[in-house]
């Protein structure tokens, strides 16, 4: 249990440093504009996905592309758009960010196609039997005894009981 409330941690702890620093190959700008937008990362594959952020916008604000749907960015936050599949390979896109009736631009490059043709590569597959392993049963492995059934029964019969006296009240309480 601990390693899984360590792992939750690290996770939340590691979103957190993402979402305050723009990564490398993130485009950054701001330049006149009144607030900061960024495109991570800044070349991508068609049918990739980018991640839009906007900064010191105090509503929601919109990025728009040739090559993704328009999306809406909520204030301090990010949001992800998938590049259109067939977005051209090579081609540079412009991204356009609106915040409070102004505009901000900058680029989105399309990654150009491979020099060489690479083949598929070789796929092997691998039967592994465990053994002594009862993974994935949960707490199911020891059976239900008599003692957990009943409190399992008095649990349900207490919450009916509840339900039944609010259900009661509210309908004396409106009976005049």
């Amino acid at each position: 249990m601990r390693a899984i409330r360590a792992a939750t941690t690290a996770l939340l702890g590691v979103a957190a440093l993402a979402l305050t620093a723009p990564p490398a190959g993130a485009v950054v700008h701001g330049g006149n504009t009144p607030f900061g937008f960024t495109v991570t990362p800044s070349t991508v594959a068609p049918g990739g996905r980018v991640t839009l952020g906007v900064t010191n916008c105090a509503t929601s604000a919109t990025a728009s592309s040739a090559v993704f749907d328009t999306v809406t960015i909520p204030s301090g936050r990010t949001t992800a758009a998938t590049v259109d599949w067939d977005a051209k390979r090579g081609a540079v896109y412009q991204v356009s960010f609106s915040c409070n009736g102004t505009t901000g631009r900058t680029n989105l490059t399309v990654a150009a196609a491979a020099a060489t043709p690479t083949r598929a590569p070789t796929v092997s597959t691998t039967s592994v039997t465990p053994s002594g392993v009862r993974g994935g049963l949960g707490g199911s492995v020891g059976g239900v005894g008599t003692g957990e059934l009943a409190a399992g029964a008095a649990l349900v019969v207490a919450g009916l009981a509840g339900a039944l006296r609010t259900a009661r009240r509210r309908t004396e309480d409106r009976v005049h």
